[in-house]
């Protein structure tokens, strides 16, 4: 592993996928009982995604976690989807962190009437995300995508390069069944959080992590805003890290 800086974005250059979700555990975990050790109790949202997998896996080895005083949100969700549908982000996060350990609160976005005044509420510690392959963050797609978002949960179009990100991961088998719209949380939202924690590993994020990192900052990549963000770390693996060289 080696690492750089662009903007105030630090980047983690990982061997493969495991490393990648290691080093990314390894230091949210760090992050996790640091934070803990200064409140009561913290909030943190989760993506849900293949992108995800490793660091969320390595992530609850660390036994040192005190889950009960973390309060987990759900960062976005497709319309109309909840946690009886297998391809639900519900379900994922479901079962990859929030049946596996007793937080605090969870907080489903299909589950609660006003999830706008939850957030409100409850200042952000922590994100851990991905990039889309359209360079979005959450559902936060180029076209849709607000910088200054007055929102803090909307409704949104999912462009087609989006769509066909999600048979990409396996979530679906056609592009037809790939719903249209979702509820994501804002880019403010996200930004406003102490730490950002962002795990982008597989040949398929390659151009996503090129424009994130070389293009100018602007809604046309979303995700280019991380490198304004005071500590916000983008872990790599080789094949998602293919065309910086």
């Amino acid at each position: 592993m080696y690492t750089t800086n662009k903007g105030k974005l630090k980047i983690c250059v990982c061997e493969n996928r495991e490393e990648l979700g290691k080093c990314a555990a390894q230091d949210g975990a760090k992050i996790l009982k640091g934070l803990l050790e200064e409140k009561d109790e913290i909030n943190v949202i989760f993506a849900a995604a293949p992108s995800q997998n490793e660091t969320l896996k390595n992530l609850l080895k660390d036994e040192d976690i005190d889950w009960c005083r973390i309060n987990a949100f759900h960062m976005d969700e497709y319309v109309g989807f909840g946690m009886d549908s297998n391809a639900s982000f519900a379900h994922y996060l479901n079962e990859h962190i929030f049946s596996k350990v007793t937080f605090k609160n969870i907080y489903y976005i299909c589950c609660e009437k006003d999830y706008a005044a939850l957030i409100k509420s409850h200042p952000i510690d922590v994100v851990f995300l991905g990039i889309g392959e359209n360079g979005h963050i959450a559902f936060n797609d180029p076209g849709v995508a607000d910088f200054d978002d007055n929102e803090i949960i909307k409704i949104v179009k999912l462009d087609d390069k989006c769509r066909h990100q999600q048979v990409n991961d396996g979530c679906f088998k056609t592009i037809d069944e790939v719903p249209t719209e979702a509820l994501t949380l804002t880019i403010p939202v996200l930004l406003s959080a102490t730490y950002l924690i962002c795990s982008v590993p597989g040949l398929t994020k390659a151009q996503a992590v090129y424009d994130t990192i070389n293009l100018p900052i602007s809604e046309k990549c979303p995700a280019t805003i991380m490198r304004r963000h005071q500590n916000a770390t983008l872990y790599i693996d080789k094949e998602s890290a293919s065309l910086l060289n």
